[in-house]
Parts: structure tokens; sequence; C-alpha cells
């Protein structure tokens, strides 16, 4: 069963939604609010599946950072009239799991809670690829360093040598990187990497206070460790219903 904590100012918007739950088997609400304090205190208590937040003036990155760190793994689906490219990478970034639009029919408004409290990622294909050219997703270096290196075909373990990393580090920059692009694993990330060139050298200096500032640039793999051929398997087309969890 599927329970959504609901954030709402707009009483009718929350009307609308116990009505289209009211009629689901699969999904209940866990509780209405209409504060982020009383939000919070419900999250922290009753751990529901996913919070379905609106998106209002009170809502700033700030207090997503702290309700974040509050939920844990509970997912956090913004509800929005609209996103710019800016926003949904700043959230993703700071771990929301869907960008959900209000004008979206209600089976996929309903769909997308279902599938971000199944622990998968809802953002559209056409915003995932506007955060992409749009230039909105800036990569560190070793961003694109590591970005570089999955392209290659090199597993994690490669990687962790190449960039003198612990594997598990490498696991977890990976994970970052999922939720500050928009995909869901690195088959995803190195395909848009090799669309959108995310994977090039970069120029500029690494930005200040980065988690990559101790880090050396990658060094050559040893011979145990250098795969004997590099390929990248490109899948063949599926809807995006059964591959990509998209709108």
């Amino acid at each position: 069963m599927t329970s959504v904590a609901l954030y709402s100012e707009q009483p009718i918007l929350a009307a609308g939604i116990e009505a289209v739950v009211a009629g689901l088997e699969d999904c209940t609400l866990s509780g209405v609010f209409t504060t982020l304090g009383s939000l919070i205190k419900h999250v922290r208590a009753r751990r529901p599946s996913v919070v379905l937040l609106d998106v209002t003036a009170a809502v700033k990155f700030s207090m997503l950072s702290e309700l974040k760190l509050i939920a844990g793994d509970v997912p956090v689906v913004l509800w929005v009239d609209a996103a710019s490219t800016v926003i949904v990478s700043e959230a993703l970034a700071i771990g929301v799991r869907g960008i959900l639009r209000k004008s979206l029919p209600i089976e996929l408004q309903i769909k997308c809670l279902r599938i971000v409290a199944a622990g998968d990622l809802w953002v559209e294909q056409l915003l995932r690829e506007q955060l992409l050219t749009a230039g909105r997703v800036p990569l560190t270096r070793r961003e694109r360093q590591l970005v570089g290196l999955l392209v290659q075909g090199l597993k994690n373990k490669e990687i962790a040598h190449a960039m003198t990393l612990s594997e598990g580090t490498v696991k977890v920059y990976l994970t970052r990187l999922f939720q500050k692009v928009g995909v869901n694993d690195r088959l995803e990330l190195a395909l848009l990497a090799l669309k959108n060139r995310l994977a090039d050298a970069a120029r500029e200096p690494e930005p200040a206070g980065t988690a990559w500032d101790s880090c050396p640039e990658a060094r050559p793999l040893p011979a145990s460790l250098r795969p004997n051929f590099v390929r990248l398997k490109v899948p063949r087309l599926v809807s995006h219903e059964k591959r990509n969890h998209v709108a």
C-alpha cells in the first residue's frame, strides 16, 4: 500500500487528491497538511511511502534540505505548476525524487507517486533533455572525468583505481551524479553523456569546496584491470512506461 503525505495550502487541490485516492485500492493518504511544521512532524512519526509537496512561497531549498534530512529514505515529490531547469537541477541535487506538474492527467500523477514510492525517479523526458542541452547541469572537471571513464565501459573497481578512490566512494559519487543529472542508472548517464558531450575534458578550474578537491588526476590502469576492449551496448528503444519511468 502506497501511503502519501500531502502538503498544500490550497483546499481545492487537497480535496481533489483525497477524492482520487479514495477510489484506489493500492493508495491512501496518511495525512493532509497546510503547514510545513505539521508535515515534518508527521513524516518523522509516520514514515509515509512518499511526500507530495505543493510548491508554494513557503517552500525554500533550505526547508527542502531540512525535510530530506528528517525524511531519510522517504522520497519527496515536488508538485509544481511549472519548473525551470535551474529549480529542477537544484532539487535533484538535494535528493528530491520527483518533479510532478499539476497539469498532467490524473492517471499520470498517481503513476508518479507509485513509481517514486517504489524507489525510482520521476522527471519528464523533455525536462530531462532540457536540463542537459540547456547547460543547466554544471559538472565539475572531476565529475566529467568520472563520466568519461564510465562511457569507456570501465567498472566501478576500474574507475576507483583510475581516480584513486575507494570502490564504495565511486558508488556514492555515481548515485549523486544520477540525481544531479536526472537519470536512473549508469547506462542512462552514459547515453546522455554521449549525446550531450558531458564527458568532454573540462578546461575550467575545479570549484573550491567540492568533494573532489583532494583527488589527483586519473592514473593509468594496470594491465590486470584494463578491459580487452571498450564497447558500450546501446539497448533497443522501449516505451518510457516500461523503461525510464518518466511521463
